[in-house]
C-alpha cells in the first residue's frame, strides 16, 4: 500500500467546521509536504479548483499548478500529482508546463485528469463547460495531445476540439514515455475515457465491497479494450484516528453536524452534473470526496484492519484527508502505518 494525501489548499476538508487550524497558504502546504516525506508518505494530490469548494467561494484557496511547481523545488522524494481540467487549459501549453515541472522534480510529477463538474465556477473563470459526455470527448482529445507532445519530436493534431500544427516540445519530461495520468469517473462515458487514455484509476471513498466491484469492472474494461493493465487503483478517504472508538465516534458526530454553510455552494452542481454511481447525501458531502464511506474511523488497530481489507480488494494507493492535517498525518504515520508494515 502507498500512502498519499490531499494537499490542504482550501483550509480544510470539513464543510461544517469553520476553522480547522490549517491555513490555505503555501507556507503551510510546504510544511505539510516536507513533513510527509519524513513520515513515509508517497504522494500528494493537489486539487484544481479556482473557487473554494470546502469553505465557500469567497474563501481563500491555492492554485494547483503554481503550487505544484513550487513544491517540486523544495521536496526530494514525494510524488506530486496535480489535477488538470481540460476545460480550463490549452493542452499543448499544459504539456510544456508538465514537462518543466517533471524536470524540476526530477521525475516526480504526475497528473490527475478531471473533466469538471462545477458549472458555476466555470462561468466565473471562463472555463468550457458543456454537456456531460461532451466534456469527456474533450478530455480524450486533451490526453491525446498531451501524449503526442511528450513523445513525438514534431506533433500535429486535427481534432474536434484541438488543432496543433507541427509543434515541438523540448525538453521532454524526465519520465518515459510520459508522466503517469491518473483519472476518476463513474459514468459510462467517463470510464470509457479513462480506459482509453489513462494509466491509473482513482475513486471516491466507498465500502470495501463497492471498491472491489469497481476495480474488477475497470480491469475487465481495460482488458476488453486491449490495453495493458492499470498501473494503480487509488481511493480517497478521511481518517479519524483516536485512542478509543468512543473518542473517534464523538469526533465523527462533531464534523457531520450538517449546517449547510457556504461550503455547500457547489453541492447541487456536484450531484447533478457528475452522473455519480452512489447517491450523495448532505452527510456524505459534509466531508470532501465521500471520505467517510471507507470508515477509516476508530483506533489505530481498527483503521489498520480496514486498510488491509481495501488492499486485499485491490486498492494500492490511499489518498487521505485529515483535520487538522499536520497533526493527524503525524499520528497516522506513527500509530497506523507501522501496523501495516
Amino acid at each position: 500500500m502507498k500512502y498519499g494525501f490531499w494537499l490542504p489548499i482550501f483550509g480544510g476538508w470539513l464543510r461544517n467546521v469553520e476553522d480547522e487550524n490549517m491555513l490555505p497558504t503555501f507556507d503551510y502546504a510546504k510544511t505539510v509536504t516536507q513533513s510527509a516525506e519524513k513520515w513515509g508518505y508517497d504522494t500528494t494530490l493537489i486539487a484544481e479548483l479556482y473557487l473554494n469548494d470546502i469553505k465557500g467561494p469567497e474563501s481563500d484557496s491555492l492554485e494547483a499548478w503554481s503550487t505544484a511547481a513550487a513544491l517540486a523545488a523544495v521536496t526530494e522524494k514525494i510524488e506530486i500529482m496535480a489535477a488538470v481540467r481540460p476545460g480550463f487549459h490549452n493542452p499543448a501549453v499544459t504539456a510544456k508546463m508538465a514537462a518543466n515541472i517533471d524536470r524540476i522534480s526530477n521525475g516526480r510529477f504526475t497528473l490527475n485528469v478531471v473533466s469538471a463538474w462545477w458549472e458555476g465556477e466555470a462561468k466565473q473563470y471562463g472555463g468550457i463547460f458543456t454537456a456531460h459526455d461532451e466534456r469527456y470527448d474533450m478530455t480524450e482529445e486533451f490526453v491525446d495531445v498531451l501524449k503526442g507532445m511528450w513523445t513525438e519530436e514534431t506533433f500535429s493534431y486535427d481534432g474536434r476540439f484541438y488543432k496543433i500544427e507541427n509543434a515541438h516540445l523540448a525538453p521532454k519530461p524526465v519520465q518515459k514515455p510520459y508522466p503517469r495520468l491518473y483519472a476518476g469517473g463513474e459514468s459510462e462515458r467517463g470510464k470509457q475515457a479513462i480506459v482509453n487514455g489513462c494509466d491509473a484509476y482513482v475513486m471516491h471513498g466507498g465500502t470495501v465491497e463497492e471498491l472491489r466491484a469497481k476495480i474488477a469492472d475497470m480491469k475487465k474494461r481495460r482488458e476488453a479494450a486491449g490495453k495493458k493493465p492499470f498501473e494503480s487503483f487509488g481511493m480517497a478517504a478521511y481518517v479519524i484516528c483516536r485512542d478509543t472508538e468512543e473518542e473517534a465516534q464523538a469526533e465523527l458526530a462533531r464534523i457531520t453536524d450538517v449546517k449547510e454553510t457556504s461550503g455547500y455552494a457547489g453541492y447541487k452542481d456536484f450531484v447533478s452534473k457528475s452522473q455519480l454511481e452512489q447517491q450523495v447525501k448532505l452527510y456524505d458531502y459534509s466531508v470532501s470526496n465521500r471520505g467517510l464511506r471507507p470508515n477509516l474511523i476508530g483506533t489505530p488497530e481498527q483503521i489498520a484492519s480496514r486498510i488491509k481489507e481495501f488492499e486485499d480488494a485491490g486498492v494500492d494507493l490511499l489518498l487521505l484527508q485529515f483535520s487538522p492535517q499536520l497533526e493527524e498525518m503525524e499520528r497516522f504515520s506513527k500509530q497506523v502505518m507501522p501496523l501495516l508494515e
